[in-house]
């Protein structure tokens, strides 16, 4: 076996300082881009919108339901009220119809991860793979690039914000739990949407067929109430 020179081992160890440093370059460079579009510093999840005007948010985190959709979007078409839907990328992926026309039709698209995952357990890696494959493959689906995410069953880590932030996300949690997945009930959906309504609300929901019967009563009481009902976005951020 030749007998190794070193001048060899130089040069090994000067290219892997080499690479490693432009590696930490360009990855500082995207997280710094990402950060710098979304004007985001903190990686805070946000609970409730801004409570000084009478803005409230539907919001429906998809993952089932996909035939409730459209008949959820007449119903806020119908008022002339808007809502965010936080779809889940799998969910997406097998029915990309129903995504774009939640686009088309002009509501707002969340991002809900891509199996439905427990992100409080998952690394670094597992976080980033689940926001940013769905968010990819929303851009390619609508050529929209979303900024909101909610994370399934509301758990999260320390990790998951840090990661949710540096890829340009805002981790959206809520204010009120409707928890129509496990109560079938109308009545129950529409009680837990409206109790003591505040500016800001954040109202979680899913499209099921109980919460399709109990979401014109909804949108009525808040109007009713001279409430605006906004995106998320918007509620969060209002101009």
């Amino acid at each position: 076996m030749p007998k190794l020179s070193h001048k060899f081992f130089v040069n090994i160890i000067s290219n892997l300082i080499i690479s490693l440093v432009l590696i930490s370059i360009f990855a500082f460079t995207f997280v710094a881009d990402i950060q710098s579009v979304s004007g985001k510093n903190d990686n805070s999840p946000i609970f409730r919108g801004n409570t000084d005007i009478a803005n409230v948010s539907l919001m429906f985190n998809v993952y089932t339901g996909t035939e409730y959709i459209e008949p959820i979007m007449q119903v806020l078409k119908n008022n002339n009220v808007t809502a965010t839907f936080f779809v889940g990328g799998s969910w997406a992926n097998s029915n990309t119809n129903t995504v774009k026309s939640i686009y088309e039709q002009g509501f707002e698209i969340g991002n809900h991860g891509y199996w439905h995952k427990d992100h409080k357990k998952l690394s670094v890696d597992r976080n980033q793979e689940e926001i940013y494959i769905t968010h990819q493959l929303i851009k390619e689906l609508t050529n929209y690039s979303m900024t909101l995410f909610a994370p399934p069953s509301g758990s999260y880590s320390g990790v998951t914000l840090d990661v949710a932030t540096n890829l340009g996300y805002t981790t959206i949690m809520w204010s009120k739990d409707t928890i129509d997945w496990r109560d079938k009930n109308q009545e129950l959906v529409y009680n837990r949407a409206t109790k003591n309504p505040k500016n800001g609300d954040l109202i979680l929901m899913h499209p099921t067929a109980h919460t399709l019967s109990a979401l014109d009563s909804i949108i009525k009481f808040y109007l009713a109430k001279n409430f605006n009902i906004v995106s998320v976005s918007q509620n969060i951020n209002p101009v």
